[in-house]
């Protein structure tokens, strides 16, 4: 599972990598663009193109990472799966330990936070809003918004 989790994570790296590579070659390695018209490179402007998709299955939502520096991740998840945290754990999204109150997240997206060693954890949103109950106890709402913010 482990060796599933990592071959997804560098996958992730070597894509957005990847992007990062395109993107310099449309513009030229000092950042003006090509304005020549025979460029077959046309711009983007699919808001959805920095949204991963995930999975597979008949109920979808949106579900979002903010790390400790800001940076977002967006994906879009599919899955059969009733709950948020089945359906991540699943995708090898999130990871933690169980507790007596249910699944503590420590990994989401291949970062780790542990409030005991710095202070810091991931804390969970839906819809913009701080949850009331726990990621494997949240039951998935099709079209909702599901994130995890280092706090």
């Amino acid at each position: 599972m482990k060796t599933s989790f990592r071959k997804k994570t560098l996958s992730f790296i070597l894509c957005m990598v990847l992007t990062v590579a395109m993107a310099l070659s449309a513009t030229g390695c000092n950042g003006s663009s090509n304005n020549n018209p025979s460029s077959t490179s046309a711009p983007n402007t699919d808001s959805t193109a920095d949204v991963t998709v995930l999975g597979e299955g008949s109920t979808s939502f949106a579900f979002s990472m903010t790390d400790t520096d800001g940076n977002e991740t967006q994906f879009e998840i599919h899955t059969d799966k009733s709950t948020v945290g089945e359906a991540l754990l699943e995708l090898e999204l999130i990871a933690g330990d169980d507790s007596e109150y249910g699944l503590y997240v420590k990994t989401v997206g291949g970062v780790t936070l542990d409030y005991d060693k710095d202070g810091k954890y991931w804390a969970f949103y839906i819809d913009g809003e701080y949850a009331t109950s726990g990621v494997d106890s949240t039951q998935i709402t099709d079209g909702a918004n599901y994130a995890f913010k280092a706090e």
